[in-house]
């Protein structure tokens, strides 16, 4: 008997050929879908990234190889309204957005799920390192993966919480090393693809490009502006803003005694803030846009967060409510905190919820 049907997001990558595999291998009634997120034609370079030709051709192999149906939902409409036009808007004003997050929430599980459901199907799973159990209430939560290089959590704290009883990882348990391994006993096209860098609708690697088509040349966050100190001295001009995130290091004038890093980018006076690495470090986060998977943290609780993709999670502390939806003193001050970008809260391997940073400071006052 069926262990149920399930649909599958195939990208044309090795992960969720694996995925799709593995749900066949455990009985499921599997069902492929690729998602078209946007139009190939503008993009000459389509053929390198995880939505484009290459990737449906690759996708609808394997599911051939499985045995499995295969379908492509064109998205493009939905996609563009809410993560590439979100991550316009976002450069536009300033921040540095996360795409992933944006697509995961909205467009690869809530409307992926939407679309499931009008095909008699009640669960819907992907290829990312991440693992859902149950809490000691029985309640559907969502832990990091096993492999701690390729834990995925970070890119899903935003999910619909009410997704979560109707989500499969498979790949959850595993590393890298052995699903690629499972790929070539299993004689997948896939098993030795290399995993795609570029955001998907940025395949030539220079948003700015994308900018430029969107908002046109002339925009402000793509017009020159000033470099400055903290105390607001002029270092020199850059050529748009939105060439710049927090942290930033390169293309910054040159000529001081310790290296410079962007500090904060001001879209009211087109200015990028330069300063040393000490002037980087921030001990409060405020957070906005926030999501629970979880029941939702109280002043006092002591967390973990995680700022940024590749960084370590770092003690925290939940402070009362100023005029932020989450504020966070951290423990140990971290540098480059980054507006845009997710703050992620756990407790220990448990996504608690998550927000996009708002805005970061030094001591007791938060301000964007």
């Amino acid at each position: 008997m069926s262990a149920g049907r399930v649909l599958v997001a195939m990208s044309g990558g090795v992960d969720s050929s694996v995925a799709a595999a593995l749900l066949v291998e455990q009985g499921y009634d599997v069902v492929g879908v690729t998602m078209k997120t946007f139009c190939y034609s503008d993009v000459p370079a389509h053929g390198r990234t995880c939505c484009g030709l290459d990737g449906i051709a690759d996708a609808r192999r394997v599911a051939d190889r499985l045995g499995i149906p295969h379908y492509v939902f064109d998205v493009e409409e939905d996609f563009t309204r809410d993560v590439i036009d979100d991550f316009v808007r976002e450069y536009a004003e300033g921040r540095t957005p996360n795409p992933c997050v944006r697509c995961n929430s909205n467009t690869k599980f809530r409307d992926l799920m939407r679309r499931a459901r009008a095909l008699g199907v009640d669960g819907i799973a992907s290829g990312h390192y991440a693992r859902i159990a149950t809490d000691d209430a029985g309640r559907p939560c969502l832990l990091r993966g096993r492999d701690a290089a390729k834990d995925q959590t970070y890119f899903l704290w935003a999910l619909p919480p009410e997704l979560l009883p109707h989500l499969r990882f498979p790949l959850g348990e595993l590393t890298k090393p052995e699903v690629r391994a499972r790929a070539r006993e299993l004689g997948l096209i896939t098993a030795d693809k290399a995993e795609s860098q570029e955001i998907c609708f940025v395949p030539t690697g220079n948003y700015r490009d994308l900018l430029g088509q969107r908002l046109g040349a002339r925009h402000e966050a793509l017009s020159p502006g000033p470099f400055v100190d903290e105390d607001g001295r002029i270092l020199g001009e850059h050529q748009g803003y939105a060439g710049f995130t927090v942290g930033q290091r390169r293309g910054l004038p040159g000529g001081f005694a310790d290296p410079m890093f962007v500090i904060a980018v001001r879209p009211a006076d087109r200015a990028v803030v330069i300063g040393p690495r000490s002037a980087l470090e921030r001990d409060r986060v405020s957070v906005d846009e926030v999501n629970w998977l979880s029941d939702p943290v109280r002043p006092g609780e002591r967390v973990q967060v995680q700022l940024r993709h590749r960084a370590p999670a770092v003690d925290a502390v939940v402070l009362p409510e100023e005029d932020a939806a989450l504020t966070l003193a951290l423990e140990t001050p971290q540098a480059a905190v980054t507006p845009g970008q997710s703050a992620v809260v756990f407790s220990g391997e448990r996504v608690l919820g998550g927000g996009r940073i708002r805005g970061a400071a030094r001591g007791a006052e938060v301000s964007a």
